[in-house]
């Protein structure tokens, strides 16, 4: 059987493929990229996941002026890394570094995310679309085979509905959080407070969450978002 040296291969996207022809359909942006960029041709073999787990190596088989067809010659899968662990994180004043976080989590694994509008958040509007583009692309520069998922939930209120162990990252917390602290037949919330804190109604809410420590020193939002991600 192939074995497929990540380390060696440039990643495209394409959730659009037929199992019975065994066909990928490479939409626009992602054939322009092959084509124009990466000088692709006829019969060249590329490797493309679904987002799903899957990585195909692939044959390129029709070109056309908006898509790109390819033969699936062989196929890879991949488990997700952490698909019981959800980064709760806040909206920061600043969108680059929510966005920073939210590449570098892609980077390390972490597949699963909400953003949250805490009560001292910054009143402003999340662009999921632009955020949808630097996951994806964080996936395929990464050689990673799971789109991450992302939601956008308004009110804490609404973040303690989902299920899950919740955990937050207070500063006062004794215990440092490390790896062997999650049970994998568990699912988890980890809950980020925002760059004000909680507030009193908020903390009382999150009240029966397991607390843990990260630093000695108090850390920005995305540095802690980072540093748990690495610690997985």
């Amino acid at each position: 059987m192939e074995n497929l040296i990540l380390s060696n291969i440039e990643l495209y996207y394409s959730s659009s493929y037929n199992l019975k022809s065994q066909i990928i359909t490479i939409d626009s942006d992602e054939s322009s990229h092959i084509l124009n960029v990466m000088r692709h041709r006829m019969n060249d073999e590329i490797y493309i996941t679904n987002g799903t787990g899957k990585i195909f190596k692939s044959q390129i088989v029709q070109i056309n002026k908006k898509n790109i067809d390819a033969k699936i010659l062989n196929e890879f899968k991949f488990e997700e890394r952490f698909p019981n662990i959800t980064f709760c994180i806040p909206m920061l004043r600043n969108n680059e570094r929510l966005e920073y976080a939210l590449e570098k989590c892609t980077e390390l694994g972490v597949t699963n995310f909400i953003i949250y509008k805490a009560k001292r958040s910054v009143p402003k509007k999340v662009n999921l679309v632009r955020v949808e583009k630097i996951l994806l692309a964080a996936m395929k520069q990464s050689l990673l085979s799971w789109l991450p998922k992302i939601r956008y939930v308004g009110s804490m209120d609404e973040l303690t509905q989902f299920d899950g162990e919740k955990i937050i990252f207070e500063q006062s917390s004794n215990n440092y959080f490390s790896r062997d602290k999650i049970n994998s037949k568990m699912n988890y919330l980890f809950i980020f407070g925002p760059e004000g804190d909680f507030t009193a109604d908020e903390l009382d809410s999150l009240k029966s969450s397991v607390k843990y420590k990260l630093a000695e020193n108090r850390l920005r939002t995305e540095t802690a978002i980072i540093k748990v991600a690495a610690l997985l």
